[in-house]
């Protein structure tokens, strides 16, 4: 473990604060960023960073759940559901990293953000809208106001048992690396379950903070949780959340598509090339 010094606090505040703002952009948790940083850039153990990464997204969830409830992009009804298949995979996630590599570990996390990657850029023309007014959105589906075109959009949910495996194994993931499960979630719902990007990510953020505290309980009592690095990390990642929220507004579906892409691709190689090392 490092020693903890103010200009260390310092870095990571600076660090959580563009890790949320990311996050919070693109409706995937900060640790998809914050993890790569903590153990490429920090040289912290993944478990530890990982501890960190969790606490943050739990204020990332609860800053964009605050700033989009009124907005009706959050699924309440469809993040209840899946958050019960998420929950008890975070559980079993916390518990398995406690006996696995960091190698592995490192593998496994960019092994799922290149996965996410390719399914998200095959899948980025595609909308899930249904058009006409008297369109019924069916039980778990929705309706909100695109700012794309300014109107009222309509979806369904589709493949629902697609929707409860991929959030129990996002749930599972998100534990093991310390990422928040979004970054599994975000992609399967808008690629194969109908669900439109801006509701994908904005239900995705409302779920990932219950996530994270399922499996940030089990980092916490293994001791590897450095309280005063993750306050720090907490404290920026809700500065950036709410930047993140007010630019994720103003940017078009599509390029939030591509930089999605991008992002994970980068973070994809980083982990490869560190696991190696």
């Amino acid at each position: 473990m490092p020693v903890v010094t103010p200009s260390l606090v310092v870095v990571i505040l600076a660090a959580g604060t563009v890790a949320g703002a990311m996050g919070a952009t693109l409706g995937i948790g900060g640790g998809i960023f914050l993890v790569p940083f903590l153990t490429l850039g920090m040289g912290l153990p993944i478990g530890a960073a990982a501890a960190i990464s969790l606490t943050t997204v739990i204020g990332t969830s609860s800053t964009v759940t605050a700033g989009r409830t009124g907005s009706h992009l959050i699924n309440f009804r469809l993040g209840m559901v899946l958050e019960v298949a998420t929950a008890a995979g975070s559980l079993l996630g916390g518990i398995t990293a406690q006996y696995m590599n960091q190698h592995w570990l490192e593998r496994i996390f960019a092994g799922v953000t290149l996965a996410v990657a390719v399914t998200t850029l095959l899948q980025a023309s595609q909308s899930n809208t249904i058009t006409g007014d008297a369109a019924e959105p069916g039980p778990l589906g929705g309706r909100y106001l695109e700012r794309d075109c300014d109107c009222m959009v309509t979806y369904r949910v589709k493949r629902l048992p697609l929707a409860l495996v991929a959030s129990f194994i996002a749930g599972n993931v998100s534990s093991l690396l310390g990422i928040g499960g979004g970054v599994i979630k975000v992609p399967v719902l808008n690629a194969w379950c109908g669900v439109p990007l801006r509701a994908a990510a904005a239900t995705s953020a409302f779920m990932i903070g219950v996530t994270a505290s399922a499996g940030a309980i089990i980092y916490f009592g293994n001791h590897q949780l450095i309280p005063v690095l993750a306050a720090a990390a907490v404290l920026g990642v809700q500065a950036g959340s709410s930047f993140g929220m007010k630019m994720s507004a103003r940017v078009s579906a599509r390029s939030l598509n591509i930089l999605l892409v991008v992002v994970l691709l980068a973070v994809s190689a980083s982990m490869l090339y560190r696991s190696v090392q």
